[in-house]
């Protein structure tokens, strides 16, 4: 096992720059600190100390391994909510009303859009087509997908005018 005071003198030698990289790639001073004691606690479990020279370099490449492993163990929506603070609640709450309406706007072009208006609407804005390869697809003139495109928007913009 390390010496404690070799421990001891490494974690105050390279703990601040440790901490650094790792709140730097984890955006979490939690998860930032519980990396670089993880990154001192298998160092001192392996018993092996890198030479002077290399022990920076060691400790940094560690503290982005234990990162890095972080990462991946945490899920999508993990990721993206450590990433919003407490203040960000009202835009989250923004962004799924905007979600809900984008759910909304597309039952009303399932439920209520004739044919060939709900088609043209779901192979632009669902398929990500072009108005081009829609006249060719269901084989309509270019300015008459263009129309019927532009009355379905124009229904859907009144239906959910507020």
């Amino acid at each position: 096992m390390i010496e404690k005071t070799i421990l001891q003198g490494l974690f105050c030698q390279y703990y601040n720059e440790m901490f650094h990289l790792a709140r730097t790639l984890l955006y979490a001073d939690e998860d930032a600190e519980d990396t670089v004691q993880d990154v001192f606690l298998r160092l001192m479990e392996a018993d092996i100390l890198p030479t002077p020279e290399k022990t920076r370099a060691y400790l940094m490449t560690a503290v982005r391994n234990g990162c890095i492993n972080r990462i991946k163990k945490k899920s999508i929506i993990e990721q993206v909510k450590s990433l919003y603070s407490v203040e960000a609640d009202s835009d989250m709450k923004y962004i799924e009303e905007r979600l809900e309406t984008l759910d909304a706007v597309c039952d009303y072009a399932d439920n209520h859009l004739t044919e060939p208006h709900r088609t043209i609407f779901k192979l632009r804005f669902m398929e990500g087509m072009t108005l081009k390869d829609i006249s060719q697809q269901i084989d309509m003139n270019l300015k008459t997908v263009f129309k019927y495109l532009s009355q379905s928007i124009q229904n859907i913009k009144e239906q959910f005018r507020h």
